[in-house]
């Protein structure tokens, strides 16, 4: 998942839910659990102490919650942080602070994994991001320029990429493609789909309560309700 090993801290006033993360995580062995806390007070000197990568933090805890601790963190040394709560209303608040994932209990080992990976593409990130993309297809290797893709759907161990006009057929699941993609210029709105939100024209609402992405080129996109807010929470800025 990624070159150096990923610095876990877990924080959360269940001793089950920890333990169920911690049991998840050895899954994982390039991810290493640091300190696994029940309050924000030990969250606080875990994080001082051990310098994570990433924290998997409960919101709803007694005294404070989950955002005080990102509060009494300095910007400039806050790990990264997936929520890990059975609440979700709280889901557009955690992406205006940055999330990277949000996952209701109890949290699924694939759910898990999907996150590790976008936590993954935001380290690698913070390194070089190629601007090009390099695909496999039958007719050899493509180069296609990230900036000009509209959207990605997977398709079993396969994935679709439109850009230009053409749509690309490269063998590459869509987890593993995403961590090649540039963070700062695509969004996932479904587990199969990832669009680049540069190419968003609009968003529409639907009668019956969904909502589909609308691109400048006209092409309509479903929206899961799973990713409906991280989308207008990054749209509203």
């Amino acid at each position: 998942m990624s070159a150096s090993p990923l610095r876990v801290a877990i924080v959360d006033d269940v001793a089950l839910a920890r333990q169920r993360l911690e049991r998840l995580l050895r899954g994982w062995p390039d991810v290493t659990v640091v300190a696994s806390c029940a309050d924000v007070d030990a969250a606080t000197a875990a994080v001082a102490l051990h310098a994570p990568d990433l924290l998997l933090l409960d919101v709803d805890m007694p005294g404070a919650d989950g955002f005080a601790l990102l509060d009494r963190l300095p910007a400039d040394a806050r790990p990264a942080v997936v929520f890990t709560t059975a609440h979700a209303g709280f889901a557009a608040r955690a992406f205006r602070v940055d999330a990277v994932d949000y996952l209701l209990k109890p949290v699924s080992a694939e759910a898990l994994g999907e996150a590790l990976e976008r936590v993954a593409t935001r380290r690698r990130a913070g390194r070089d991001t190629p601007a090009w993309l390099v695909l496999r297809e039958r007719e050899g290797t493509t180069l296609v320029p990230m900036a000009a893709i509209d959207w990605v759907e997977a398709a079993g161990n396969y994935a679709c990429i439109r850009a230009d006009g053409t749509t690309h057929v490269h063998r590459e699941t869509l987890t593993r493609l995403e961590a090649r993609l540039d963070p700062a210029l695509f969004q996932r709105i479904h587990r199969s789909r990832l669009v680049n939100v540069a190419k968003i024209a609009s968003l529409r609402p639907l009668a019956n309560g969904d909502h589909v992405v609308v691109l400048r080129d006209g092409t309509e996109l479903g929206l899961s309700r799973t990713w409906r807010d991280a989308l207008y929470a990054r749209l509203q800025g």
